[in-house]
């Protein structure tokens, strides 16, 4: 039985949000449908989630959650040792509209469930309605056995937050104070929530994501945790590259932080693609009254930050850019004793995301 927590917080209860690079159980994705976001009627984009999901099934469980009328199709493309599961949903982006789990010393699982309201709700969010998004969470922690916590009013995305597991969180100013999410609440009230629900202590923030329009600047493509004490944080010399100065900040501010251990953090670069990638076939995307419409040459925030962690391994993102493989080096010398298996998502980028948007780990209870 999953039930829902009231009147505490993880952090009273003694619970935290484990670093991506702590043991997992397995991972969870959402597929992919919406052709008003994805072009050619998303066909293009079930292939690469369907790569993605691959990729993470050499190395531990993955469950793929599938709206009824696209059940059948998912089934027959993915491989058999991947668990479909129906679940309705909005789009599929369940990195942030999924739990965020969170752990004890006892290694009991719990999960944290935020209002989800598609990145700025009636302010700037990118579709509506985005209903059956916000139960996304609790469907999840149902399914497991989870109990959870639900931050009624306080909004946030999974893709905001990075953390060490040893009381750090990392964030953007741009996406955690932008007035679609909690306009009411200041600086310090923000930080709160987070140090409560995450079980941390100390708050890094950095100024800008590289992504104003689509998620208001997610944390996870700009900078994240790869041990205790080191970050990865993109990286450019190219003044023409369009996210050179957030690039050149977050280093500069990751440089001179320290973490809630009182660390200095060692700050590792990772390349930026060497040419943007560009949205193309943007006349096959449905126009849609309450979705953003899409343009062909639009920039696609593609990042080779946007991976995620898994047992023993990292799963990269891949544009098809000269750089490609320069990422790949510069990954496999912060994570020596992981693989690092590349898989091309240039189609996960057209719909305004990546690897890491895609996917939420659930951690080793």
């Amino acid at each position: 039985m999953a039930k829902r927590i009231v009147g505490t917080t993880p952090r009273q209860d003694g619970y935290r949000m484990p670093g991506e690079f702590e043991e997992q159980t397995g991972v969870w994705m959402l597929w992919p449908q919406r052709p008003d976001n994805w072009r050619g009627g998303a066909k293009p984009a079930q292939q690469a989630f369907a790569d993605v999901a691959r990729a993470i099934a050499r190395f531990e469980p993955v469950t793929v959650c599938v709206n009824p009328d696209q059940f059948q199709n998912a089934r027959a493309r993915l491989p058999e040792d991947i668990r479909v599961v129906e679940m309705t949903s909005n789009d599929a982006w369940v990195r942030d509209c999924g739990p965020t789990f969170v752990k004890n010393d006892q290694g009991n699982l719990r999960a944290v469930d935020w209002t989800f309201n598609a990145w700025g709700g009636l302010h700037d969010g990118l579709y509506f309605p985005w209903d059956q998004d916000d139960l996304v969470a609790r469907k999840i922690c149902e399914l497991e056995g989870v109990d959870s916590y639900r931050t009624d009013g306080f909004v946030l995305e999974g893709g905001s937050i990075h953390v060490d597991g040893q009381g750090t969180v990392l964030t953007t100013e741009m996406c955690l104070l932008s007035p679609g999410r909690n306009p009411e609440l200041s600086r310090r009230d923000i930080e709160e929530k987070l140090c409560d629900y995450l079980g941390c202590e100390k708050v890094i923030w950095l100024r800008d994501g590289i992504d104003p329009d689509e998620t208001n600047g997610h944390i996870d493509d700009v900078a994240c945790f790869v041990a205790p004490g080191e970050v990865a944080c993109i990286w450019t010399e190219d003044p023409e590259n369009p996210f050179y100065q957030a690039a050149q900040d977050a280093f500069r501010t990751l440089s001179q932080a320290t973490d809630a251990k009182g660390r200095r953090l060692t700050v590792h670069k990772l390349c930026l693609t060497k040419k943007p990638c560009c949205l193309e076939g943007a006349e096959t995307i449905d126009a849609v009254e309450g979705t953003v419409p899409r343009e062909n040459g639009e920039v696609s925030i593609a990042s080779y930050m946007n991976f995620l962690i898994v047992n023993g391994a990292v799963i990269a993102p891949q544009y098809g850019d000269e750089n490609d493989q320069l990422a790949i080096q510069q990954l496999q010398q912060m994570f020596p004793d992981r693989q690092i298996v590349g898989v091309q998502t240039r189609e996960v980028a057209f719909g305004g995301g990546n690897i890491h948007c895609i996917t939420q780990q659930q951690p080793k209870a």
